[in-house]
């Protein structure tokens, strides 16, 4: 049986609910069904605990009573035979968003705009962002109109402009972003903002077993600066965080850019899903670079996935088809050492982190295809597949096997009482 939902206007905008909107203009399921295009699902969470924007891939996400990691967890409940079937075919066709009414600022969505291509800006030119802006200066021609960089050291901003921008191919063919130097000011005038800065970074050879956590009180002092101006500027794209330890640092974004000036939530910064964590695309690369060296590991390059942050506590399965707990501890702990492989060999690791965890996932990111990133799931930042759509985040679904939601739960349990 079809659940009867509640059908509403608002300016030139649909919405339907289980829940009363008074301040909304009741109409007939008929005037919203042959509705061309998106249509938005109202929904009230506390915004502590939930997302105000994303997309209804599943009709299961319409019942959803809070969020967690049943984000991820296909559920087996079949929720298709409740749903009537012209909102089972915009659901399929990802036409359908998710508003948190919850949000006291929920009707901005209502105004965004779609681009064809972004204006990105990013912050600190060190070893990762000037990678990472050499990457996007080279492969994102087709979806960054620009790239405005800031770095507070001006001879280094000043070097970056002039090197990137001298970036020319023989024939003149390719059309790559301009690079333009911006001010503090101008930061966050952007679709997305990347935050790359980073303190603290330990020196090659030193006894520490786990550098992106001796980063993250310097480095949350520093993002908790830029959250607060985000706030103050009334940003409305993406905060990308690709400093270490990328989940943490997400969370202090959104905490930080909530807050009034006398440090109580108010939820008039930062929604939760406008903030997106890149460390875990350089580790299915690194994932991937070890699955390819023996041919039992070989299927994880089609059916492995990753999941939880970007370091202790990842998980990496290797199939979700059929999961082996031996294999997939076996990348997994590959996977983590990594970069101490490199660290080995008396260098920093950054180059396949700015480019796999930065470039090519903020391209993806951009292009509305499937990319690793740690996205908001009921208090903690968790990392796993997903992509983002017009119609908001849209995280895949799996039928996760027991063992590994198990392994999952832990890191996130682990994650949600750091911060």
């Amino acid at each position: 049986m079809d659940i009867q939902f509640k059908y509403y206007k608002y300016e030139d905008n649909y919405f339907f609910s289980l829940l009363d909107y008074k301040d909304l203009t009741k109409v007939s399921v008929e005037e919203i069904k042959n509705r061309k295009g998106i249509i938005y699902y109202l929904n009230r969470f506390s915004p502590l605990n939930s997302r105000k924007y994303f997309t209804i891939s599943n009709p299961s996400l319409l019942f959803i009573k809070e969020e967690g990691l049943n984000l991820i967890q296909l559920d087996e409940f079949d929720y298709r035979k409740k749903v009537a079937k012209w909102l089972l075919d915009k659901i399929d066709k990802r036409e359908i968003a998710c508003i948190n009414t919850g949000y006291p600022n929920w009707k901005n969505i209502l105004d965004k705009k779609t681009k064809d291509k972004w204006r990105v800006n990013l912050l600190a030119l060190g070893d990762v962002g000037s990678t990472l802006a050499i990457g996007l200066k080279l492969l994102a021609g087709d979806c960054i109109s620009e790239i405005g960089i800031y770095d507070r050291n001006i001879n280094r901003l000043n070097r970056w402009e002039h090197e990137l921008n001298q970036i020319k191919d023989p024939s003149c063919k390719l059309k790559l972003p301009k690079v333009l130097p911006i001010e503090k000011d101008e930061i966050f005038d952007c679709d997305m903002f990347i935050f790359s800065a980073s303190k603290g970074v330990p020196a090659v050879g030193s006894d520490v077993k786990d550098v992106r956590m001796v980063q993250f009180e310097s480095n949350s002092e520093i993002i908790g600066e830029y959250a607060k101006l985000a706030r103050d500027k009334k940003f409305q794209g993406i905060f990308a965080v690709v400093s270490d330890p990328v989940d943490l640092l997400c969370k202090v974004v959104f905490l930080e850019s909530n807050k009034d000036q006398e440090g109580n939530l108010d939820f008039h910064g930062l929604s939760s899903d406008q903030i997106i964590g890149y460390g875990l695309g350089v580790m299915n690369g690194r994932a991937s670079y070890y699955a390819e060296q023996s041919p039992d590991s070989l299927h994880f390059l089609k059916e492995g996935r990753l999941f939880g942050p970007h370091g202790e506590g990842l998980i990496v399965a290797d199939s979700i088809e059929n999961y082996n707990e031996e294999i997939s501890s076996y990348l997994t702990e590959k996977t983590i050492n990594a970069n101490k492989i490199i660290r080995s060999f008396g260098f920093k690791p950054y180059i396949a982190p700015s480019l796999s965890s930065g470039t090519l996932s903020i391209i993806a990111t951009i292009k509305g295809d499937w990319f690793y990133g740690s996205t908001y799931m009921k208090e903690v930042y968790m990392g796993s597949r997903c992509r983002l759509l017009d119609t908001g985040i849209e995280l895949e679904q799996l039928k996760l096997p027991e063992s590994l939601f198990d392994r999952i739960q832990e890191t996130y349990n682990r994650l949600a009482v750091i911060i």
